[in-house]
């Protein structure tokens, strides 16, 4: 009795205290309850009276206000310290993140005349054709708006109706419900070469033909993941496009996404350009939403701590899991590579702004190796691949955490999937100074030759974060040593450069 009327007393800030850090952690109500119910079921607040605790019109006990303070990695007598925070910790709206953007001025020299000029004599120097420059537009746009499309998911849940697991026999369903047609054909794997020679199989999967036909390979019955994905894919090209008479052919291998070789690749800009690449981003959106609704796909990774292995659950491929990752998670700030040796990206998507260590257009002559994505590409790899890096951008370091596992596409080609996050800005949101953690890490990596074993304190505070991001790899990386990385070998912080006196010294550490 005494703790409860000692409750009473000090809680003036206390619902606000708990409204602000969930918002803070961009945690919906429906969140922060079921967080509270897998730390114990018996003293977790139901939603309504989640509520009303933030308004201020029930005390938790002292057992559920325990709960709730190990979901945030605080202590009870936070909560209780009567003290208002010195400023609102609401997330600012403000702040999109992705990749930066940049001055415009002189104005008049990015008028629509004079780029609509500039644009196509960029194009034909740089060897960049018209579809990527549309693919790069699209994926700012992405990454922009942090993977937040509300339409497309509306229309892949009224057709999926937020089931989850959908299988093959549900998939062909609704097709056949569509007024698709489905015919099997046979395929085989062809050796392209890319642009540096590069040699790697190519296989068609599917194409789509109007009116109603969809053509798949006969080697997706062996793939029930690849077949439901490319079915997921075509349907949504019906929902959202209306059958709209282009024919959408859908290949595996290492090429760009989107790239379709029967279509002529040229240095314009043109309208065609703009209609595959947006219905192509469109069409993949609406799929992994089909097969991975929002909600309770959401619910799933929390339940698992955000493991990659939650795919095999939903008979879905790695990588739409680990985008629907990107897109699902209340915390905005990720990543997602998925790479082809010896450096080539065939998807990209960076919502928390990091640099590239290479790009999808070209290779570049000194990438750093020590990205977790390149290790796994070029080691044999075994056991978790989790790894917490260092990486300057903007001359800050920020500490980022990431988990890759290497598949085979259904060409039979090797390659790398890469998740991972942005820590700094949970680091800010649990009162700490993010910039200053980084640094001190980042001079202890440099000065023990780019790697080292986080240092207890370190260790406690992104512990911490794990534990109220709750995604389990964080903590599997953090017992792994830390690594400076850098975008590219001419800026590696190292100390010897890896790069020092023009000489490549990353094979050596």
């Amino acid at each position: 009795m005494r703790n409860e009327k000692s409750l009473m007393r000090k809680t003036h800030f206390l619902g606000t205290k708990i409204r602000n850090l969930r918002k803070r952690n961009n945690l919906t109500m429906e969140d922060l309850s079921a967080r509270c119910m897998r730390v114990d079921s018996s003293n977790s607040p139901s939603v309504s009276y989640l509520s009303m605790i933030e308004r201020g019109k029930r005390v938790p006990s002292a057992d559920m206000l325990a709960v709730i303070a190990a979901v945030f990695q605080k202590e009870v007598e936070w909560f209780l310290d009567d003290v208002p925070e010195e400023h609102a910790i609401t997330p600012e709206k403000g702040s999109k993140g992705g990749i930066s953007g940049m001055p415009l001025e002189p104005s008049f020299l990015f008028s629509n005349d004079i780029l609509q000029i500039a644009i196509p004599e960029m194009l034909s120097q740089t060897g960049t054709s018209g579809r990527q420059f549309a693919h790069l537009l699209i994926r700012a746009h992405q990454e922009h708006h942090q993977n937040h499309f509300p339409d497309l998911e509306r229309a892949a849940e009224d057709v999926g109706l937020k089931r989850m697991p959908l299988m093959a026999d549900d998939m062909l369903t609704i097709a056949a419900r569509m007024g698709l047609v489905i015919k099997w054909i046979d395929r085989t794997p062809q050796e392209i070469r890319d642009e540096m020679g590069a040699s790697s199989r190519q296989l068609v999967t599917s194409f789509f033909e109007p009116p109603s036909t969809i053509y798949l390979n006969n080697t997706l019955k062996n793939r029930p993941h690849r077949l439901k994905y490319d079915l997921a894919v075509h349907i949504g090209h019906c929902v959202l496009h209306n059958k709209d008479g282009l024919k959408s052919v859908m290949t595996s291998g290492r090429k760009e996404e989107g790239d379709d070789n029967s279509i002529p690749q040229s240095n314009t800009l043109n309208a065609q350009d703009i209609l595959h690449a947006w219905r192509d981003f469109e069409s993949s959106f609406f799929a992994g939403a089909l097969l991975c609704p929002k909600v309770p796909f959401r619910q799933l990774l929390d339940r698992h701590g955000y493991e990659i292995s939650v795919h095999k659950q939903l008979q879905v491929s790695a990588s739409v899991a680990m985008r629907r990752m990107t897109v699902v998670s209340p915390y905005p700030h990720w990543h997602f590579f998925d790479a082809y040796a010896p450096g080539k990206l065939k998807a990209v998507y960076r919502g928390n702004g990091i640099p590239l260590p290479w790009g999808n257009m070209r290779l570049v002559e000194d990438p750093c190796q020590h990205w977790a994505v390149f290790r796994m590409i070029n080691e044999p790899s075994s056991g978790t691949s989790a790894q917490i890096s260092i990486l300057n951008v903007g001359n800050q370091p920020r500490i980022y955490c990431c988990e890759s596992i290497k598949v085979e596409d259904s060409a039979g080609n090797p390659h790398v999937l890469c998740a991972g996050i942005d820590l700094n800005p949970a680091i800010d949101a649990q009162g700490k100074d993010s910039l200053s953690i980084a640094n001190d890490l980042k001079q202890a990596c440099a000065s023990n030759g780019g790697s080292i074993v986080i240092p207890k304190h370190i260790k406690k505070d992104l512990t911490s974060v794990a534990k109220i991001l709750n995604i389990n790899w964080i903590e599997r990386g953090i017992k792994n040593d830390a690594r400076l990385i850098c975008s590219r070998g001419a800026v590696c912080p190292r100390q010897p450069s890896c790069y020092a006196a023009g000489k490549n010294l990353c094979e050596d550490n």
